[in-house]
């Protein structure tokens, strides 16, 4: 039988009331905030709540570009809730649901946003279920983001293929394909279910965990074992090759190939599969840097029919790039260990706000030159010194990396800037502690998130000696600072 403490304390949960001291204590219900109060994007994220898992369903239909979908987000009160939003745009929301009644809800266009009117107890675990209507076809500019003069916003983030689709959702974009807390900082578990006709292949993050034909389609179920962001999960449908390798420590490797012909007729499936191929190799020679073995449950890449905004993308589990572009070795090797240092850096160990940008790209950035180097296909000292030549006048348009002047930036320009950085911090405490301090970091922040002041407290503590001023005059100083060990280098 539950002591009377206990029955107090259901009873608290119940109503909204907190204990002290044994006496249950009314807690105000409050609407969750509606911002995650980021300085590059101030209508971004949502408050009130922490996300534990979403559970998503898409239907793609070849004929259309609507999507009847779904998602139910079970999450953790950190308040009393009186009601709570959601990112959300270009949407059709048809129902809403919590805890498996229907409730009032409204859209707010203007701050791409769901709001949702519910009394939650605060500590209380509860579930939102919401039935919408996605539009591949709208890619609506995020509001208030700012770019530099004469720059439009570059993003698709449906991005359309001759046999399907595939998503872009950063920097944020998510909540263009599904209601959520679409911040980096509130990262969650993933199933996603995806049905499409049956003649194509549906792919996601993480483990399949099954798949079933029904009529003349076919829905595939894809479960992550480790909490992704929101802006970094893969949804696709086309016409795919799979390539199937082992990694090291028998990490099971799946790619996946477009088999669809370009607008000119040709095909680049085998040139992307040699890409692909590629993999395992890349996966040793990350751990063999790092000395910390690949953070997920899988790994492989998604090669597709399309230029994909131009970029390649670091989504977990499945990097995605566009095999259309047909780049050099040179170039296209370097691009995916890139993408495949972000699973360490940047997806596993994700960014606490966007100003923290530049430790996913300024980590990926040092590898990947790293890795070039290596093979051959740059000088990275000459490289170095032409980019510390470039970095007053970078920082003169675009701001110091940790202060960008355009929300926009964050996709180009922080990678230079901290690569710089991490190559002058290499230089100043040498190889080893460089190392202990990029293993101590990834160790105590894998699978959660960090800031600037993070990485800063663990080189200070590693190294022994105060970092902060050097790291401080790489990321927030208006004037680029002097690169150790070389004095002769000059900022144009």
């Amino acid at each position: 039988m539950p002591t009377p403490h206990r029955i107090t304390a259901l009873l608290a949960a119940t109503i909204g009331l907190t204990l002290t001291t044994g006496v249950a204590v009314a807690t105000p219900f409050t609407p969750g905030a509606h911002s995650a109060g980021d300085r590059l994007f101030p209508t971004l994220g949502n408050g009130g709540y922490d996300v534990q898992d979403y559970d998503l369903s898409l239907r793609y239909q070849p004929d259309r570009t609507t999507m009847a979908a779904s998602v139910t987000v079970r999450a953790l009160a950190t308040q009393a809730l009186s009601s709570f939003s959601l990112d959300s745009v270009a949407q059709q929301i048809t129902a809403v649901r919590v805890a498996g009644r229907a409730v009032p809800y409204r859209l707010d266009p203007a701050a791409e946003k769901l709001i949702v009117t519910a009394r939650i107890p605060q500590d209380a675990f509860f579930t939102v279920r919401i039935d919408y209507v996605a539009d591949r076809s709208k890619n609506p500019a995020p509001p208030g983001t700012t770019l530099p003069p004469g720059v439009d916003w570059p993003i698709e983030a449906w991005v359309k293929t001759p046999d399907g689709f595939s998503t872009f959702g950063q920097p944020n974009r998510a909540h263009q394909f599904f209601p959520s807390n679409d911040y980096p900082s509130d990262k969650a578990r993933y199933t996603v279910r995806l049905t499409a006709p049956s003649d194509r292949t549906a792919v996601s993050a993480g483990r399949l965990l099954a798949s079933y034909q029904h009529g003349g389609e076919k829905t595939w179920i894809y479960r992550t074992d480790h909490p992704i962001k929101p802006d970094v999960l893969p949804i696709a449908v086309g016409r795919f090759r799979e390539i199937k390798q082992t990694g090291p420590h028998g990490l099971p490797v799946r790619s996946y190939v477009s088999l669809a012909k370009a607008p000119d007729g040709k095909a680049y499936s085998d040139a992307m599969e040699l890409t692909a191929r590629e993999t395992p190799a890349q996966l040793r020679w990350i751990e063999q840097q790092l000395g910390r073995p690949f953070p997920y449950e899988k790994y492989g890449v998604l090669g597709l029919m399309s230029a994909y905004n131009g970029v390649a993308l670091e989504t977990a589990t499945l990097s995605t790039f566009g095999g259309g572009l047909s780049l050099p070795p040179k170039d296209e090797a370097p691009t995916l260990v890139h993408e495949l240092a972000h699973q360490y850096f940047g997806d596993s160990v994700a960014i606490r706000n966007w100003d923290d940008m530049w430790l996913s790209e300024g980590h990926t950035r040092y590898y990947e030159r790293k890795y070039a180097a290596e093979r051959g296909f740059i000088d990275l000292d000459a490289e170095l010194r032409s980019s510390y030549a470039a970095d007053q006048a970078n920082r003169d348009e675009q701001g110091p990396a940790g202060h960008l002047k355009n929300s926009g930036s964050v996709l180009f320009d922080t990678d230079v800037p901290g690569q710089l950085m991490l190559t002058g911090l290499n230089l100043l405490v040498g190889d080893a502690t460089f190392r202990r301090i990029e293993q101590t970091f990834y160790d105590r922040y894998r699978d959660g998130v960090a800031s600037t002041a993070d990485y800063v407290a663990v080189a200070n503590q590693v190294s022994g000696r105060d970092l902060t001023a050097y790291v401080d005059s790489w990321l927030y100083a208006p004037t680029t600072p002097p690169m150790p060990g070389h004095p002769d280098w000059k900022a144009a």
